[in-house]
C-alpha cells in the first residue's frame, strides 16, 4: 500500500484532470483547472486575484510533506479565496476553486477548523543550467534536442518568426504585418506541441484598439523529454516560473531542454524549448504584454486538425473583420492635424501627428511598419509606453528572425495581399451588380 503522501505526489505528476469513478482531483489538477478557466474566460477582471491564491497554495504544496501541513495550506487557501469574494463573485475560476477546496478537504480528511497560517513557499532547487553552446555534448537524449534529432544529411531547419505587440500589431510567420482589434481571448499558436493564447482588452474606452493583458503558453507532454507545463502571465505578474513553480520541463532526463530565463525581473522573460527548436520572448511594457517567438517551419505547420486552424493567428493572420487599416487612420490623422482640427477622444497628454512621428523617430529611425505602428498607437491611445513596445518588438525581430533582409517591413511588402483582398471583394460586388442587371432586363423582356 502506498502512503497518502506518495499517492498525492503521483497525482500531482499526472498532469491534466481526468474524470472517472473514484478519481479525485489533486492539488496540481485544481491549480491547472483554475488557471485554465482564467485563460478561457477573459471577462474576469484584473482586480480578481484568484490567481495569486492559487499560486500561493501551489508553492506551499509543490513537494510532499506531512498531512497536517497540507491541511494547513488548504485552510489558508480557503481563506485567501474567501477574501476575493467581492471582486471575484462573477468569476468562474473563483467558483471552481471553491468546489476544488471542498473536494480536497474531503479527500484528505482535513478539518475546516485549525491552523490557517499563510503557506510557506518551498523554493525548488535551481535546475542544472544546460550549456549555452548547442554543440557542447550533453547527457540528454538526442530526441530532446531538435537540431540533433534531425537526420544526419538533412538540410538545416528554416526558422520563422511571429510577433504580437502594441494595439495590437501582428507579424505572422509569413512576414505579413497586420493591425487587429481581436478583443477577448484569441489563439496565437496551436499545434501538436504547444498552444499560445492571448487576452486583449480595450486601450481607451470606446476605441476599437486593444492590447494584450494576459498570455498563456501550454507546452504539451513530449516523449521522454518534458512534462506538460503551463506558463501564465498577466499585467503586473510576469513570473519567472511555470504555473507549478518549476523553471524547467520536470523530472525527466531531458527536462532542461525546456527552461525559463528571467532577463529583467518583472519585465522580460525568455522561454527556451530546445526540444522543438523554439524560443519565446515575453515582455511587459507599460501596462501591456508583448510576445515574440522563433520556431522551425516544421513545428509551425505541425497542426493536428487541419480543419480547425483558421484562428491560428500567427499562421493565418487576424480574421478580415478584425483588422484595422491603420494606414487610412494615419492619413486621416495627418489631414486633420494639417487643417488644425483636434482629434476627438484625444487625452490631455495626447499627440499630434507631427509630435507622434517625432517621438517614434527617437527609437525607430527607419520609417518601416514598426515606426508606422508606433505612430498609430500614440495617436490612438496617447500612451507613450507604446513607443517602447514597438522598439522592443523590432529588437526581438533582430534577435529571432533568421533572415536579416526581412528585419524591416514596409507598406509595399504587404500591399499585395491587401490589394488581392480588395480586388476579390470588388470583383464579387461587380458580379452581383451584373447578375442583378441581367435579371432585371430578363424580367422587362418577359
Amino acid at each position: 500500500m502506498h502512503s497518502k503522501r506518495e499517492r498525492r505526489g503521483a497525482l500531482s505528476r499526472a498532469g491534466w484532470m481526468v474524470m472517472g469513478k473514484g478519481a479525485g482531483p489533486s492539488a496540481l489538477q485544481v491549480c491547472h483547472f483554475v488557471v485554465l478557466f482564467l485563460c478561457l474566460y477573459p471577462a474576469a477582471t484584473l482586480q480578481c486575484k484568484i490567481l495569486k491564491c492559487n499560486s500561493e497554495f501551489w508553492a506551499s504544496t509543490s513537494s510532499s510533506g506531512p498531512e497536517e501541513e497540507f491541511c494547513t495550506a488548504l485552510r489558508a487557501y480557503n481563506n485567501c479565496v474567501r477574501r476575493t469574494a467581492r471582486t471575484c463573485r462573477g468569476d468562474l475560476a473563483y467558483h471552481s476553486a471553491q468546489h476544488g477546496i471542498e473536494d480536497l478537504m474531503i479527500q484528505h480528511n482535513c478539518s475546516k477548523e485549525g491552523p490557517t497560517t499563510q503557506p510557506r513557499a518551498r523554493t525548488p532547487p535551481p535546475p542544472v543550467q544546460p550549456p549555452p553552446d548547442i554543440n557542447v555534448p550533453s547527457d540528454r537524449p538526442e530526441v530532446c534536442h531538435y537540431e540533433r534529432s534531425l537526420p544526419r544529411n538533412a538540410a538545416p531547419p528554416n526558422f520563422t518568426h511571429c510577433g504580437f505587440f502594441g494595439d495590437p500589431h501582428l507579424r505572422t510567420f509569413n512576414d505579413d504585418f497586420q493591425t487587429c482589434k481581436v478583443e477577448g481571448a484569441w489563439p496565437l499558436i496551436h499545434n501538436k506541441y504547444l498552444s499560445v493564447q492571448v487576452t486583449n482588452t480595450p486601450v481607451v474606452p470606446g476605441s476599437s484598439a486593444t492590447a494584450t493583458s494576459k498570455l498563456t503558453i501550454i507546452f504539451k507532454d513530449f516523449q521522454e523529454c518534458v512534462d506538460q507545463k503551463m506558463y501564465h502571465a498577466e499585467t503586473d505578474e510576469l513570473p519567472a516560473a511555470f504555473a507549478d513553480g518549476s523553471k524547467n520541463g520536470g523530472d525527466r532526463h531531458g527536462a532542461n531542454t525546456l527552461r525559463i530565463v528571467e532577463k529583467v525581473p518583472g519585465q522580460h522573460v525568455e522561454i527556451q524549448a530546445r526540444y522543438i527548436g523554439t524560443t519565446f520572448v515575453v515582455r511587459q511594457v507599460g501596462r501591456y504584454l508583448t510576445f515574440a517567438v522563433r520556431m522551425p517551419e516544421e513545428v509551425v505547420h505541425s497542426v493536428e486538425d487541419q480543419d480547425n486552424q483558421d484562428l491560428y493567428l500567427c499562421l493565418h493572420g487576424c480574421p478580415a473583420n478584425q483588422r484595422i487599416d491603420f494606414r487610412t487612420f494615419r492619413a486621416h490623422a495627418a489631414e486633420s492635424h494639417g487643417l488644425g482640427r483636434g482629434r476627438p477622444g484625444t487625452s490631455t497628454h495626447g499627440f499630434t501627428y507631427q509630435s507622434a512621428m517625432a517621438k517614434c523617430k527617437e527609437r525607430l529611425p527607419v520609417e518601416d511598419l514598426y515606426f508606422q505602428s508606433c505612430v498609430f498607437d500614440l495617436l490612438s491611445s496617447g500612451d507613450i509606453n507604446f513607443t517602447l513596445a514597438a522598439y522592443y518588438a523590432f529588437e526581438d525581430v533582430k534577435m529571432l528572425h533568421s533572415n536579416k533582409d526581412k528585419y524591416h517591413l514596409f507598406e509595399g511588402d504587404t500591399i499585395f495581399s491587401s490589394a488581392s483582398e480588395n480586388w476579390g471583394f470588388s470583383f464579387l460586388i461587380i458580379s452581383l451588380v451584373v447578375v442583378q442587371l441581367w435579371t432585371d432586363m430578363c424580367f422587362i423582356c418577359l
